[in-house]
């Protein structure tokens, strides 16, 4: 057998490379050339992809999706207002990619606020309230941009993020309802246009269709307050392609945002707002339908429905109530709520989050302590969609049911538990011991024969000056021992009282507060008011149907405070503060209504982590 030289090999080698070459480099700058940019996931989150992130080359453009409703009455269906932005990489390399949606009421601007636009409440109850005056909404906005909302938050992490303005709002045509069926419907009309199954037309009135050719077909939406209630009010219609929402404070009841337990009841800081009052600050959309609307919607409709004078719950109300429209619903829940908003308060999620639950939907909420708004943190956001949405397998779906920000921790480091309310709490019934007009106590033992205590009803002091208040005939005031241990509540307290009043109708409210009363610049939100809950005695039996009360004439009644999830820190007090007329929340009747408190069939049910051997190792 004969040896190659080596040297030779190598010669024939280069040789070959040489001749090679050219065809190596091509292949090589053909594959540079067809690399496409995509989504890219770590530790189950979607990142910044740099690709995704050069602003000036997205793309915008605004279109209008048909609907199958006429709200406008003016004998076409009615249009939504959509607009879009996208990667140019949906353009050029036919990538598609799923859709954050987010839909609302104000993004063409609001009417002027102000006292004079709200009803008066200083009025007496039962009474016919006075009319009050009527904003005008002057649109602004320019198309194509709806609104600039979330773009730079999930365009380049691999989304589209597409935004609606709501039923007669902006450019959409149609009129608002605030909370009417076209206010589900609309949402989920653009949602079958980015699913292929509707039209979208370049015009409001034209025939040139756009298709959502870059779509995957998979949306999750989001917003805060209103529109944080559109996301569910879309979920509710079924429709397919929204896999996830994540709504942020959302109004999920009208009800309940207007009313309490019977009682009419204004949200925290818009004091005489009522729904006919939102409607006026919303409608924005085209100048020559409103006046028709307006007679329609909100001169009949809500007027005839409303009801500011007993405050019953009625169909009005019940068709303005998402609990009841929740069959259909499959979309994935992440719920954010504050449990000291006082505006859309804490029960709005709670409600809607244990429903989900019970139909078997994938379901979580993220609970922090301070007031409206405030979206769950960016790595629970971005785990949720990532799963939901780009089908990463990421087990967000087995996370801890309940996320509760402590305290003294940061809105993006809450505490993880099993659900809520904690399943470690259960129910410890409080009893009153007589102190009026100081204070009484609270204890866990019930007294006898104790008779009653009397209030005398005057809206001028606020509920704060009341709970701090050595002596005043203006409310009741019960105690609980000091503590000597932190107590943790979490849930629902629910208070049983039974009361008579010196007139056919009265005011009741009730504030679960923490004392020493704390002021001063460093006060935390949850230092003083634990939670609060309001209810007209007249809907003693029924929300549906008030009775005037026979003064004089005791009457039993039960319902729940807002729901709360606090420490109380050793060293203070728990007390249960009784009163008639707040300032700030309810109607001002003429003072002097007094309401008398039987003691002995008065109790507060208080969800405590530890239940009742808990209380007692902290008060002993």
């Amino acid at each position: 057998m004969k040896r190659r030289h080596p040297l030779k090999h190598i010669i024939v080698f280069i040789a070959l490379l040489a001749i090679n070459m050219p065809l190596v480099l091509g292949q090589s700058s053909e594959l540079n050339k067809t690399s496409k940019a995509k989504p890219i996931f770590k530790n189950g989150e979607a990142q910044i992809v740099k690709a995704f992130s050069a602003p000036e080359k997205w793309i915008r453009h605004d279109l209008w999706v048909q609907t199958d409703f006429d709200s406008d009455m003016d004998g076409k269906n009615d249009r939504m207002h959509v607009d879009v932005t996208r990667p140019y990489q949906t353009e050029t390399e036919g990538l598609k990619l799923p859709i954050i949606y987010v839909s609302s009421p104000y993004f063409a601007g609001t009417a002027p606020g102000g006292k004079e636009f709200m009803w008066d409440v200083k009025q007496e109850l039962g009474a016919t309230p006075a009319k009050h005056a009527h904003p005008v909404v002057t649109r602004t906005g320019k198309r194509p941009i709806i609104s600039n909302s979330h773009i730079d938050t999930w365009v380049p992490r691999g989304y589209i993020v597409v935004h609606s303005s709501s039923p007669g709002t902006g450019l959409s045509q149609g009129s608002p309802t605030v909370g009417g069926k076209n206010e589900s419907l609309a949402p989920k009309a653009v949602i079958d246009w980015l699913c292929g199954r509707v039209k979208g037309y370049t015009t409001p009135y034209g025939n040139e269709t756009v298709e959502a050719y870059w779509s995957t077909g998979k949306v999750g939406m989001t917003g805060t307050s209103y529109n944080g209630t559109i996301p569910l009010a879309a979920a509710t219609t079924g429709v397919d392609g929204l896999e996830a929402i994540i709504p942020v404070s959302p109004n999920t009841s009208y009800y309940h945002y207007y009313r309490s337990n019977g009682l009419v009841r204004s949200p925290g800081g818009y004091l005489g707002e009522d729904i006919d009052v939102l409607y006026d600050v919303i409608h924005s959309g085209d100048e020559a339908k409103r006046a028709a609307n307006n007679a329609r919607v909100r001169d009949t409709e809500m007027s005839n429905g409303m009801d500011r004078i007993t405050g019953d719950y009625n169909d009005f109300w019940a068709g303005r109530d998402y609990l009841n429209q929740m069959g259909p619903m499959k979309a994935a829940l992440l719920m954010s709520h504050g449990f000291n908003d006082w505006n859309v308060m804490p029960e709005h999620s709670y409600r809607i989050y244990k429903a989900a639950k019970e139909k078997g939907i994938p379901a979580q909420i993220y609970y922090h302590q301070y007031g409206h708004g405030g979206p769950p943190p960016m790595k629970m956001m971005n785990r949720w969609f990532t799963h939901y949405l780009h089908g990463v397998e990421n087990g967000v779906e087995n996370d801890a049911r309940a996320w509760i920000v402590r305290e003294n921790d940061k809105v993006d480091q809450p505490t993880a538990y099993a659900d809520y309310p904690n399943p470690e709490a259960s129910p410890v019934d409080l009893y009153l011991t007589a102190g009026s007009p100081e204070r009484g106590s609270l204890s866990i033992e019930p007294s006898s024969k104790q008779g009653t205590e009397t209030l005398v009803d005057n809206y001028s002091f606020l509920g704060s000056a009341l709970a701090q208040a050595e002596i005043t005939n203006h409310r009741l005031i019960y105690l609980s021992p000091k503590l000597t241990k932190d107590v943790h509540i979490s849930g629902l307290a629910r208070i049983k009282i039974k009361l008579a009043s010196s007139k056919p109708a009265a005011n009741l409210s009730v504030w679960l507060v923490s004392l020493p009363w704390n002021e001063g610049r460093r006060v935390k939100i949850t230092d003083n008011i634990i939670t609060r809950g309001w209810a007209d005695p007249q809907n003693y039996k029924s929300l549906r149907k008030s009775k005037p009360l026979n003064p004089g004439k005791f009457y039993e009644l039960e319902f729940d405070l807002q729901p709360d999830d606090q420490i109380i820190p050793k060293g203070q007090q728990i007390a249960l503060m009784i009163f008639s007329s707040d300032r700030e929340f309810t109607l001002w009747p003429k003072p002097g209504t007094e309401l008398s408190i039987d003691l002995d069939a008065t109790s507060l049910s208080l969800p405590i982590v530890g239940g009742t051997e808990a209380f007692k190792e902290a008060t002993k």
